[in-house]
């Protein structure tokens, strides 16, 4: 499996994998699933770092590296895909992981009720 983990999904996962539901932590902890990380959610992250609004690694590229998560650039493609999702959701950063796993054939790990609501797989977290 391709998995794609939302920015709570990630922390959940470095911080307390315990938070996360079984199915969640068995996909990801499997060897053979690819695990991305969007660089929105390393965006989202920064930002909410910055606002003092969230506790997260200072060397998180690090961090994803030693976990063999892979990055996932945001693309054209990805971008343009947003603007045919309908609107259930008005956050940018989820909008746009919503795009990645459609365009990339991604399943998302999400406990966002608002992003399974989208028309792309996902594993509950």
């Amino acid at each position: 499996m391709n998995l794609l983990l939302d920015t709570h999904v990630l922390l959940w996962w470095l911080d307390d994998p315990t938070l996360l539901a079984p199915a969640a932590r068995g996909a990801i902890s499997q060897g053979q699933n690819a695990v991305f990380i969007s660089a929105a959610v390393a965006w989202e992250i920064a930002i909410k770092k910055a606002l003092g609004r969230l506790k997260a690694p200072d060397n998180l590229e690090e961090v994803l590296e030693e976990e063999r998560f892979q990055p996932l650039p945001i693309t054209l493609a990805h971008a343009s895909a947003v603007i045919s999702l309908p609107s259930i959701h008005q956050d940018p950063f989820d909008r746009i992981q919503a795009a990645q796993a459609k365009v990339e054939n991604l399943i998302l790990v999400t406990r966002d009720e608002r992003l399974k609501q989208y028309d792309i797989p996902y594993i509950d977290a």
